[in-house]
């Protein structure tokens, strides 16, 4: 398989984004800013709210996803940030923008349910001992990104970063934000987030390597076992 470069990852993710049955995507801009919505909102104005959701619930999910890589801790994530968005509705500032609120609120239950899961993952393993050939969970139902090897491989380079590394290389290369918005997001300055950007793509281009490395060592032994 071919390496993967940084520019062919964000295309795919864009077209997967486009694929996507049931993800919804925000509508064409109209009059109402989020200002004015969450104005309305604060009024009591629940169809407003529903805007708000129909606006953002698919770029939401798709940085949950982009930090998860499962479908369905994605979408619990999106729906209890959206709930943690209404119950604090009041008290919003509009110094911020909202989606700057949202997305950082996504990312921080993503990283807790990432912590969660690799908590209780490492049980399980040391439970059961080594898993047998393709139970693994890049390749079991429901847990990936997308039926491909290359959608397994990058998922798995992704593991690898640590998650500062792992939330600015999903805001930035699978979701297209600025190190600006970004910045935001993360409460950290903008040079940070840019040295953090640099930091997880080398992270991901010398991992992509290695395994690109183990592949075409694994596919010489087969050649030179298929010779004997």
């Amino acid at each position: 398989m071919a390496a993967v470069s940084l520019l062919s990852l964000r295309t795919k993710y864009r077209n997967m984004k486009d694929r996507k049955p049931g993800a919804s995507e925000p509508p064409a801009a109209g009059p109402a800013t989020d200002g004015e919505i969450i104005r309305a909102c604060q009024a009591g104005d629940e169809r407003a709210f529903a805007t708000l959701v129909e606006r953002y619930s698919g770029r939401a999910y798709w940085v949950a996803h982009g930090l998860l890589a499962d479908q369905e801790e994605a979408r619990d994530v999106v729906q209890e940030a959206f709930l943690r968005v209404y119950r604090a509705l009041d008290r919003f500032d509009f110094d911020q923008s909202f989606y700057t609120w949202l997305y950082r609120i996504v990312v921080n239950l993503a990283i807790d349910r990432l912590r969660k899961l690799s908590r209780a993952r490492s049980v399980s393993l040391d439970d059961v001992g080594e898993p047998a050939s393709g139970t693994s969970a890049e390749v079991a139902p429901g847990r990936r990104m997308e039926a491909s090897e290359t959608g397994v491989e990058v998922r798995a380079v992704l593991a690898r970063l640590p998650d500062k590394y792992r939330t600015v290389m999903v805001l930035r290369e699978l979701n297209g934000l600025s190190c600006k918005e970004i910045a935001g997001i993360v409460r950290s300055s903008h040079a940070t987030v840019r040295w953090r950007l640099h930091v997880a793509r080398k992270y991901f281009k010398d991992e992509w390597e290695r395994r690109e490395q183990r592949r075409e060592q694994r596919r010489g032994s087969g050649r030179a076992n298929d010779g004997l």
